[in-house]
């Protein structure tokens, strides 16, 4: 096979995500495995730039990953002839500079979402792309998760019937950072840094409402900050100014009426840190990170309300595990690799900085209801 190489600025790789799902997961998965076969006789060599503001850190992950290539000047990497695509997997509040910089620059870009702070901005990010003619995409891995792919296989085949209402829970407890260290960044507490779960869960929502349920509509949230005090990465007490917590309603297309509660300010009694449980005329199914189970209308038991005597069911046993059926590769992975084919061989690819703009305007709208206390129209949007 031929060997066809693609350069990849990675700004923002010395993060969590960046570095864990991004590269480690995902490119560099990518380049140990041989490439990315395009199907045509040709083999796709990822080429990583690793973009970065610490010069420690950055020569840490290069010697971790065995990559050479790192540099802290942006505008050197995206004057890079070499360079196709740029990534932003920056904090949201660093990333509307420079996917502008990167569009200008004639690179591709795929980004992490919220793909901006504002749904101006977002809306802006996308029309400078269209109008460059450059590819461009927005991570939206959920929809990528095996127990969502199991999901909409379900959905797809028809055994739910008409989808009734949808009802999620995502969350757990992220430790305030005091007697035991945070699992997640301490600007995600920051309003004024692009922080909150409102604007970093709404967006994922979004797409998987559009994709799997039916089109958002309408939305009614309720938002929270329930831990006031953390805890930095230097040990640091620091005042909470972004919720930390968000309970939201949306009514969708069909009548469809869905509920998520999404949290990191609880405790997890259930099987995974996601589910989603579908009710349906036909049926019902509930999907995790991995896992998924249906009941059908058929072997549905029929309960009695009677509180005085034991429950003569076991609910659990009644629902039946959808197997897997296939291979699933790592959610990012399986994203990027669809990308990067739309980047050289022109495939389709829908998950557009169009569609995370509807992410983010998700979050906009639900801010709002929240602060007015009333339900919210989501409007069409276009370009």
């Amino acid at each position: 096979m031929t060997r066809r190489t693609i350069g990849i600025a990675m700004n923002g790789v010395t993060g969590r995500m960046g570095k864990n799902q991004h590269l480690i997961r995902s490119i560099v998965a990518l380049r140990q495995q041989g490439g990315l076969d395009l199907g045509n006789g040709e083999v796709l060599w990822p080429e990583p730039l690793l973009v970065g503001r610490s010069e420690a850190k950055l020569q840490q992950l290069a010697g971790q990953t065995g990559l050479e290539r790192w540099t802290t000047s942006l505008d050197d990497a995206l004057a890079d002839p070499t360079i196709d695509v740029y990534f932003d997997g920056q904090i949201t509040s660093a990333r509307l500079p420079a996917v502008k910089a990167a569009v200008a620059a004639g690179k591709h870009v795929y980004c992490e979402k919220p793909t901006a702070e504002t749904l101006d901005d977002a809306l802006e990010l996308a029309r400078l792309a269209r109008a460059a003619g450059v590819k461009n995409g927005v991570v939206q891995d959920k929809l990528f998760l095996p127990g969502l792919l199991k999901l909409k296989r379900v959905i797809d085949s028809g055994l739910l019937g008409r989808i009734l209402s949808v009802r999620g829970e995502f969350g757990y407890w992220v430790f305030e950072g005091d007697w035991q260290t945070a699992q997640r960044p301490s600007w995600n507490y920051r309003k004024e840094d692009g922080g909150g779960i409102i604007v970093d869960m709404l967006p994922h929502w979004r797409y998987v409402m559009d994709n799997l349920f039916g089109e958002v509509e309408a939305v009614s949230c309720l938002g929270a900050t329930h831990i006031p005090r953390r805890w930095d990465e230097a040990g640091n007490p620091y005042d909470v100014t972004a919720d930390d917590a968000v309970y939201a309603t949306f009514k969708l297309a069909g009548d469809v009426i869905a509920q998520v509660n999404s949290s990191w300010t609880t405790r997890v009694y259930r099987d995974e840190l996601v589910t989603f449980q579908v009710d349906g005329t036909g049926g019902s199914a509930i999907a995790g990170l991995r896992s998924c189970r249906v009941q059908h209308r058929t072997t549905t038991p029929k309960p009695v309300w009677n509180p005085d005597v034991e429950n003569p069911f076991d609910f659990r046993s009644d629902w039946q595990v959808v197997p897997d059926n296939a291979v699933f590769d790592n959610g990012f992975k399986a994203q990027w690799e669809q990308f990067l084919r739309h980047v050289v061989l022109d495939t389709p690819y829908k998950f557009t900085l169009f569609e995370g703009a509807k992410g983010v305007q998700l979050a906009e709208l639900g801010i709002e209801s929240w602060r007015s206390g009333s339900w919210v129209d989501v409007p069409a949007l276009a370009l």
